[in-house]
């Protein structure tokens, strides 16, 4: 277990913002890339990103040699937290939460007794092969992991209150696509319904003390500005592959037209 996670948290504790980016196609390189640029997180998608083999431990021994810290992205089922947390994901964001006891048994099945019911397996990368001391893994693992939820239903946007006040929640990533497809409006992640949410989900975060991350597109300078205005703290910079397509379409379509 490392301390970069404990280091993402000191940067939030700070009042700092930190940035991060998504990656859905399970490349260590790419991964490795997104540490040496700069960014402090990554988040690994494992909702709708198929899993293969032994990808996971690559993906988080690539975030290690480069230094960024990897959250993963898994459904809400406490053996998937507890295998990907072992794999050496230095924290877990669950989506589609509806009330407080998810995200109570999030919390437990993240966190080992007395603090949940994570089962001790050392015998995994995070918890070095079982060469490690077990009370230090332990120890570090409890305080150190960071635990998010998705907001992104209109159920727990009713009861966001209840939802950010659990113990050991860390932070809330706000999903404004599946919301607005709940809701009606289908990509219309600007509308003021969404919005609205929003803005209600950083309040009661802000409350309980806890973090709001959301993501951009790009060019992402305008968002970036106006959501960390409203008080979100991690701020995750649009997807490696959307990144790519945006990059080199806005830059043929400035050459073609040169």
């Amino acid at each position: 277990m490392g301390d970069k996670g404990s280091r993402l948290r000191e940067k939030l504790l700070s009042g700092k913002v930190a940035f991060g980016t998504c990656v859905d196609t399970h490349s260590p390189a790419t991964i490795e890339v997104a540490a040496y640029s700069g960014l402090d997180f990554v988040r690994v998608d494992y909702e709708h990103s198929w899993q293969r083999g032994d990808s996971p431990e690559h993906l988080m021994r690539a975030a290690r040699v480069g230094g960024i810290v990897p959250l993963a992205r898994v459904d809400n089922d406490e053996n998937l937290i507890r295998k990907a947390l072992e794999a050496g994901a230095e924290g877990v964001i669950v989506p589609h939460v509806s009330d407080e006891s998810d995200v109570k048994n999030i919390v437990s099945a993240a966190k080992f007794p007395p603090l949940g019911k994570r089962g001790y397996g050392s015998i995994s990368f995070s918890g070095k092969w079982g060469t490690g001391k077990a009370a230090e893994w332990i120890a570090s693992s409890n305080s150190q992991l960071m635990v998010g939820v998705m907001i992104e239903e209109p159920e727990a946007i009713e009861k966001i209150d209840d939802i950010t006040s659990v113990p050991g929640l860390d932070f809330l990533l706000f999903g404004p696509s599946d919301l607005s497809t709940i809701l009606g409006i289908p990509g219309q992640t600007s509308h003021p319904r969404v919005q609205e949410a929003l803005e209600k989900t950083v309040k009661s975060a802000k409350k309980h003390g806890k973090h709001v991350m959301i993501g951009v597109n790009y060019p992402w300078e305008e968002k970036v500005k106006q959501y960390t205005e409203l008080g979100c703290t991690l701020i995750e910079l649009g997807h490696e592959l959307t990144i790519l397509y945006s990059i080199w379409h806005s830059s043929l379509e400035r050459l073609r037209n040169a």
